[in-house]
């Protein structure tokens, strides 16, 4: 069975984060790694409209249909959710955050 690719949409919550996630390693890092990671995370979240199913369901957004998944990049988790067309990319968080922090990206609309 071939899957068909599916269009990758992102949150707000999910690009304001990626900017302070970039910011932050700047100011960190410096630029070229933050650069680097920066990029790392674009082409993950952009290869996800296949690699969509690679990735486990996300444990603490367990539902019958799985539709919630979760990415593991060094210190930060991207939550994404499968939908009938689309894979939303809903949030990118320390993956140190809390249980409830994690939960609260069910409630994200895109």
């Amino acid at each position: 069975m071939v899957r068909q690719p599916k269009k990758v949409i992102a949150s707000l919550h999910y690009e304001m984060h990626l900017i302070e996630i970039l910011e932050y390693g700047m100011t960190t890092f410096g630029y070229i790694q933050a650069r680097k990671y920066f990029n790392t995370i674009k082409q993950i979240v952009e290869r996800l409209n296949i690699d969509y199913l690679y990735h486990p369901e996300c444990r603490h957004l367990a539902t019958k249909s799985r539709k919630y998944r979760n990415i593991i990049l060094d210190s930060h988790l991207i939550i994404y959710r499968i939908t009938e067309l689309n894979i939303e990319v809903l949030d990118i968080i320390h993956s140190a955050s809390s249980i409830n922090k994690i939960r609260s990206t069910r409630k994200i609309q895109i």
